[in-house]
């Protein structure tokens, strides 16, 4: 089935212009949603607005926007002003500069979307694409949709071009308000603990091993409660029981291990703890020296 493109824009590269369509990368249809119900009918319920002060509905077309600027204390605006704050909606993807994809922290990723191009951009999409595939570099660039500004990173994927929305520097928290507790590790610990990144250490990442044990068991729930039948209950196993020997976890964890990892893991602990020895050739036979030849023959 064919994607369809939620919007339109333009990739800004010097001089060279690459007008795309927009794809949105997630299937949200996935996803379970409950709706909120009224218990006496099975009616469902729509939101509404209830003012703090009278404690009254408030329809819609008598709310207005304000901006909180000291506890309680708010500036209001007109549908006018608002318009006036927002970032003018150019739909163009204006790139800025090239940095190696490793270079980009993770915790700045935000939302992806797909990027194809439009009728006539085609060369020029392809160049893009080959050109970030062949330095191994993505592209930042700043995107205005929406009312806002988005930074924004396209980097080359399947022969394509995916855009991944990045998140600000003052969006993210520092490590640094994270409460850590030392503890110190041995090197016997730490060479267990290897052993066992080892055990279950694979070369390429395939996500469609895994899928969410968590929705597939409420999806067979919801079914068999469409089917008129009762959902019950399923007794929860108690984890994150407090370690006390991190020695014997960690040789625990390696004993159960699946078969063929430690085997692989086996044979690469014993090819390193064993000592190397060295091929030995037959001992090649000295020569007979010719006086010893001459009294052989005697």
């Amino acid at each position: 089935m064919t994607a369809r493109a939620i919007a339109s824009g333009t990739i800004s590269f010097g001089l060279v212009s690459i007008p795309v369509k927009l794809f949105s990368a997630s299937n949200p249809s996935s996803a379970i949603s409950f709706n909120m119900l009224h218990a006496k009918d099975g009616g469902r319920l729509k939101q509404q607005y209830v003012c703090t002060k009278d404690n009254q509905i408030v329809a819609r077309d008598e709310m207005i926007k304000g901006y909180e600027f000291t506890k309680d204390r708010y500036v209001t605006f007109t549908a006018e002003e608002l318009k006036a704050l927002e970032e003018q909606a150019t739909q163009t993807i204006d790139v800025v500069e090239f940095i190696p994809l490793t270079q980009i922290d993770p915790v700045y990723f935000d939302k992806t979307y797909y990027l194809g191009p439009e009728k006539g951009g085609g060369k020029a999409y392809a160049l893009l694409t080959k050109v970030l595939e062949k330095t191994g570099r993505v592209a930042l660039a700043k995107y205005a949709a929406r009312g806002k500004q988005y930074l924004v990173m396209l980097r080359p994927m399947e022969g394509g071009l995916a855009m991944q929305q990045l998140l600000y520097a003052d969006e993210i928290k520092a490590f640094s308000e994270v409460p850590l507790e030392k503890g110190d590790v041995k090197p016997a610990e730490l060479e267990l603990a290897k052993q066992l990144v080892d055990q279950r250490t694979v070369e390429e990442f395939k996500p469609q091993s895994y899928e969410d044990d968590v929705r597939k068991r409420i999806h067979e729930q919801l079914q068999r409660k469409i089917e008129g039948e009762e959902i019950t209950a399923v007794p929860q196993e108690k984890g994150g029981a407090e370690i006390i020997d991190l020695m014997e976890a960690l040789k625990a964890s390696l004993s159960n291990a699946p078969k063929a990892a430690s085997r692989k893991a086996a044979s690469r602990a014993e090819a390193k703890e064993a000592p190397v020895e060295l091929e030995r050739k037959p001992a090649r036979r000295a020569a007979p020296h010719p006086k010893s030849r001459r009294a052989a023959k005697s």
